[in-house]
């Protein structure tokens, strides 16, 4: 049986050595390389081809969500698992829709990151309980749009654009869907984060879905 080859994309020394020693000390696991910054696992997933890559969403430069998106544009059969702290709904949502195949937390038992690796590998997708709780709490539930009242520097067709992005669209997508150039979308995206007081989009999104779920509470 061939062993999966890995490749860890993470910032910390400290969690990559740690798992390398994981996976070194697992049967059926073959570290081919490390990543400290998304550039870093781009440029590694091109010439390294492993089966695998766990990922972290916050690294330095290009973030583990775009690296995700870039990655699999180029090298598509590649499974990609997130492996962070971060559990809020837009993260979650906008690396699943960058591509990434599970989502597992950094503090999930050993045997739990094992099993999440072999389910990704085998093309099956695969979620920590509290991320899976908060996917099913999501699918189950109508996505509010976004709220008037809740960003008034915000015209029409930039509320229509935020809620787009709150629904996980890449620019895109959402260009297809509103029949404009993506260059347009982009700079719509720019003047929302900059009216919002937001530095980037899954912030944007997070605010989106908030102000959402406060207009439809029971006590909004």
């Amino acid at each position: 049986m061939e062993r999966l080859r890995i490749l860890i994309a993470d910032d910390h020394p400290l969690f990559r050595h740690g798992m390398r020693a994981l996976l070194s000390a697992t049967p059926g696991f073959e570290v081919v390389g490390e990543a400290s910054t998304g550039e870093e696992a781009i440029s590694l997933a091109r010439s390294l081809e492993p089966n695998v890559i766990l990922i972290d969403l916050q690294m330095p430069g290009i973030n583990g969500v775009e690296a995700t998106r870039r990655i699999l544009q180029a090298r598509p059969q590649i499974r990609i698992l997130v492996v962070t702290m971060f559990q809020d709904d837009a993260s979650v949502f906008t690396a699943m829709r960058a591509g990434a195949r599970g989502y597992v937390l950094k503090d999930a038992e050993k045997d739990d990151i094992l099993r999440a690796i072999r389910a990704v590998a085998t093309g099956d997708a695969i979620f920590s309980p509290a991320i899976a709780t908060r996917l099913l709490d999501y699918f189950s539930s109508d996505r509010a749009s976004v709220p008037k009242e809740a960003f008034p520097t915000l015209t029409e067709r930039e509320r229509e654009m935020l809620d787009l992005l709150a629904q996980g669209l890449t620019n895109l997508e959402i260009a297809r869907e509103l029949d404009l150039s993506p260059k347009t979308v982009s700079n719509y995206v720019s003047t929302i984060l900059n009216k919002l007081q937001v530095s980037d989009r899954a912030q944007a999104i997070l605010r989106a879905r908030e102000a959402g779920r406060r207009r439809d509470s029971p006590e909004g």
